[in-house]
């Protein structure tokens, strides 16, 4: 196996000892953990590590480049300018290491297990043709999925726990990779109504309205009351559900709405349990990102998985043009 250092030296100094290939690469994990949980506690959990553990690794590395990399005070850890740049590079290194998996693994054909977090706007409707599409033309690839919301799946992705996940589009943090997957625009979703099934909407001229909408821990709460406030949207009552299937149940039999992705409802074009209208005047969208850990590199399995999906949202999300932006 190739040995993978990490140092700094000037021209004409001495280099320094070699030093366990096996060692240098858990110093390298255990410092991007710290660096992006900004905690030795997260990070020694993490890494399956005591907090002690990991502050002798981190002292290791100080001592070794003989700079700071964290300042410590009452229990929050903050990382220098050199931990910025030593990030970079460690971050370097272990995509690398993965890449190099990949090009192997290439040679055997697409196979492994592929952990990949999304939302209901996505599993919905595009995951079942998805896994369809894996079943049939990777028959070697196990997708495992799990559902959640943004907040839940962006942790998991940080700690390595999925490989990607599909969110609402964010600024990212420390240890995320993001990358734009797909737009798609919002709907007004009530209980079926005669006439008003597909029919774009004005929400200023449909309120008052009774929601039912996330809780404030996400973050699609914060997008749905910016427009109601700047839009000038009348809102009457508001209900708070985190229950995607819920939420649908109390709507189609009640006179509450709730406002979800078209991508969510594409399902339900040709039937009649709900009237699901495109928002206009102005437009609402929702931007969906993909993110992964910062350290890694997608597997051959994952990418595939990922480029079927992300063909396949875009399939069904293209069946909405005809009902947002009527043609003539």
């Amino acid at each position: 196996m190739a040995a993978v250092l990490l140092h700094f030296r000037q021209t004409g100094e001495t280099a320094p000892a070699r030093a366990d290939v096996n060692e240098s690469l858990t110093d390298i994990r255990i410092f991007v953990a710290a660096y992006e949980e900004r905690s030795f506690t997260a990070a020694a959990l993490r890494e399956r590590a005591t907090q002690s553990g990991v502050s002798q690794h981190i002292r290791k590395l100080e001592d070794t480049y003989g700079v700071h990399l964290f300042t410590r005070s009452k229990g929050q850890v903050v990382p220098t300018p050199a931990a910025d740049a030593y990030y970079e590079r460690c971050i370097q290194v272990l995509r690398g290491l993965e890449s190099g998996k990949s090009a192997i693994q290439a040679f055997a054909g697409i196979s492994g297990d592929v952990h990949v977090g999304l939302m209901p706007t996505m599993t919905r409707a595009t995951l079942a043709p998805s896994i369809r599409r894996i079943v049939r033309e990777q028959p070697n690839v196990v997708v495992h999925v799990v559902e959640a919301y943004s907040n839940i799946l962006t942790q998991k992705v940080m700690v390595g726990e999925l490989d990607f996940a599909i969110v609402p589009a964010f600024a990212g943090g420390p240890g995320v990779k993001v990358h734009h997957f797909l737009r798609t625009w919002e709907t007004l979703v009530a209980r079926a109504e005669s006439g008003q099934h597909l029919k774009p909407v004005r929400l200023r001229d449909a309120g008052p309205l009774r929601v039912v909408m996330p809780s404030p821990s996400n973050t699609r709460q914060r997008t749905l009351i910016t427009y109601f406030t700047v839009n000038e949207v009348q809102i009457e009552r508001v209900l708070e559900m985190d229950a995607m299937m819920g939420t649908l149940d109390f709507v189609a039999t009640s006179d509450w709405v709730t406002v979800l992705p078209a991508l969510m409802m594409t399902g339900d074009i040709d039937k009649t349990q709900f009237s699901v209208r495109p928002i206009i005047e102005p437009l609402a969208v929702l931007d969906l990102v993909q993110i992964e850990p910062m350290r890694r590199s997608l597997s051959p399995a994952a990418q595939f998985f990922l480029d079927v999906l992300r063909a396949e949202a875009t399939r069904l999300n293209e069946i909405w043009l005809n009902y947002v932006e009527p043609k003539g």
